[in-house]
């Protein structure tokens, strides 16, 4: 066991892949984002990242403890080729000790530590289980194929109007309507406006892709926050309207929005994340648009004493 390095990337991609193609039938992580992961300015990869090989020299586990609530939450992530749970197990013990010392050093008196799996992984969950994880909550992801001739521009409701993100205000404005939208949503950790900038990679992120709109008499009131860095499909990150003007129809003309945008762009497929038990009507909505299920995700959680 060792922690990862800049240049093991290509490694870490090839062994998140194999997992993926077991979990979910085909390869699904992009060499971009681990490359994004391993180099984000909030990892120290000397402490927070571990490679797993073995007697082989074989890579088959990798290991990354995320800080970017800077607070009692702390995000893990552990993909481990079948027939290692022995190794793997120790290398949770380490995760998890690192996290609760992130979360000390955050002034945190616990760490509330999250863990995404896929619902048929690698890793025995029965395993976790013992070691105190529970599973908290289900999200899935939903895809939908796009194409132009079915998928035209929507008509805005009245009154309505969409803008790119154009500014450092407009910025400012996303991050402010993302944090009013998603107050209430599970696991929403608010931040910083120079946090989240840091935490989502502002300084490379492709702005045009996120649009705010702005409704007659009333200003700002949804937004519409969309990527297009995976080759396989474009991502609808979020969707999110104010609480008192939900109900008017916003939120289905984003989303046919987001259909219509690219499929213009040339992509076929679409695809984004709900959690199943939203209480704001978005996974009918979903359905209600074309969107199936591709696979669903799961959060489990462990909470420990930081101190």
């Amino acid at each position: 066991m060792r922690p990862a390095v800049l240049g093991d990337a290509e490694a870490v991609c090839a062994l998140l892949n194999q997992v993926d193609e077991i979990e979910v039938g085909r390869a699904f992580t992009e060499l971009h984002e681990v490359e994004e992961d391993l180099g984000h300015p909030s990892v120290d990869l000397e402490r927070d990242s571990w490679l797993l090989y073995d007697a082989a020299g074989q890579l088959v586990g990798y290991g990354i403890v995320r800080d970017r609530s800077a607070g009692e939450r702390i995000n893990l992530d552990q993909y481990l080729l079948p027939g290692h749970t022995a190794s793997g197990l120790h290398l949770f013990g380490l995760m998890e000790a690192r996290g609760a010392e992130l979360a000390r050093g955050n002034g945190a008196d616990r760490a509330v530590l999250h863990l995404m799996l896929t619902t048929e992984p690698t890793i025995d969950t029965g395993a976790l289980a013992g070691r105190g994880w529970r599973l908290e909550r289900r999200h899935h992801v939903l895809t939908r194929a796009v194409d132009p001739k079915t998928d035209p521009f929507p008509e805005a409701p009245a009154g309505l109007r969409l803008r790119s993100c154009a500014t450092e205000e407009d910025r400012r404005t996303v991050h402010r309507l993302l944090h009013e939208t998603f107050a209430e949503h599970y696991d929403f950790q608010p931040r910083s406006y120079e946090k989240w900038c840091e935490d989502t990679g502002a300084d490379s992120a492709d702005w045009s892709l996120v649009w705010i709109a702005g409704l007659d008499g009333h200003g700002d009131v949804a937004v519409l926050r969309t990527r297009a860095d995976r080759a396989d499909q474009a991502w609808a990150s979020h969707i999110g309207v104010l609480a008192e003007h939900r109900g008017r129809g916003i939120g289905g003309y984003l989303l046919r929005y987001f259909f219509a945008v690219y499929a213009e762009r040339g992509h076929t497929r679409v695809g984004l994340g709900v959690d199943t038990e939203n209480a704001t009507g978005a996974p009918a909505l979903y359905r209600d648009n074309g969107m199936e299920l591709d696979f669903a995700v799961d959060t489990w959680e462990l909470v420990v004493p930081a101190r």
